[in-house]
């Protein structure tokens, strides 16, 4: 992976001084054509007509291949990423099973390995669930038959969930305020949006590091929209990162660094349902180590 990574800068770096080299040429070869023609009016206009496509050209041809190169990078890491979620557990589940069958065990030893295999199977069943929803919320399209979707139930499911997925006990992951029932409704794909919900959440377990403190806060924006928040103090964002943090199979480079796992997915998942039940998701932070809030924010259903 490094010597790819390494063979891709190369290209970059090629890429641009081709472009950079092209647009000097180009720039050269009409200033001359120019200063000999200029008492021909005619020629003069063609000149800088044809100037101004050129470089506009190449331009957009150097920014495009660019592009491309940094799209077939992200694609590479996030065929490598889904291929160790999905092949650690299944190896960890191999490899139990094999045990079961060679040995025999106390029945507590036997109830541990087993819950250890239920484990590994709730984390391989989630990454393909993942993948799966990244297909279905893709298109920006609206959600078909939406229903009603009490925001408190599954903010509250989620947060439960997370708090046994990741083994916290001690209120690491909580509610800011306990939501009555009923206040915030929805419309919309109840699945999409626990989906979405749970993605924040395990990205602010994932990113806070050693320290664990997450809180999640369900409250009214304005007066038909209601924003769902959570908050870490993990390792934050830069000012430029918060523009790409959504963008589907980005990773921040502090998560590559720590070896954070993680497909490069939820966050644009998150986005994808947010716009498609006519909302939006947003991210703040200080900077790099202050932590950092993502947001969901969605219409309320009209009385």
């Amino acid at each position: 992976m490094d010597r790819s990574g390494g063979t891709r800068k190369r290209a970059v770096v090629l890429v641009w001084l081709l472009g950079a080299g092209l647009i000097a040429v180009a720039i050269g070869l009409n200033i001359s054509f120019i200063v000999v023609n200029w008492r021909t009016g005619l020629l003069l206009l063609v000149g800088v007509i044809s100037f101004a496509v050129l470089i506009g050209g190449l331009a957009l041809n150097t920014v495009f291949l660019i592009r491309e190169i940094r799209k077939s990078e992200q694609h590479d890491a996030f065929i490598h990423a889904v291929t160790h979620e999905l092949k650690t557990p299944l190896a960890s589940i191999k490899l139990y099973l094999q045990t079961l069958r060679q040995r025999e065990f106390e029945p507590e030893k036997r109830r541990d390995l087993i819950d250890t295999m239920l484990e590994d199977s709730d984390r391989l069943q989630q990454t393909i669930d993942q993948i799966l929803l990244a297909g279905k919320t893709g298109a920006a399209r609206r959600v078909d038959n939406p229903t009603d979707v009490d925001v408190s139930d599954i903010v509250g499911e989620c947060v439960a969930l997370a708090g046994r997925r990741h083994h916290l006990v001690d209120g690491e992951v909580r509610l800011v305020d306990q939501i009555p029932h009923g206040i915030f409704v929805v419309k919309g794909d109840r699945e999409e949006l626990a989906a979405a919900v749970t993605n924040l959440v395990d990205n602010a377990i994932k990113y806070s590091g050693a320290r664990v403190r997450v809180g999640v806060d369900v409250a009214r924006t304005g007066a038909r929209r209601v924003a769902i928040s959570v908050r870490d103090q993990g390792i934050g964002i830069t000012g430029q990162e918060l523009k790409r943090v959504f963008r589907r199979f980005y990773r921040l480079p502090a998560a590559l660094q720590s070896r954070v796992r993680g497909t490069g997915i939820g966050l644009s998942i998150v986005r994808a349902v947010a716009r498609r039940h006519g909302g939006r998701a947003y991210a703040e932070s200080s900077g790099a180590g202050k932590g950092s809030t993502f947001t969901l924010e969605l219409p309320l259903k009209s009385s």
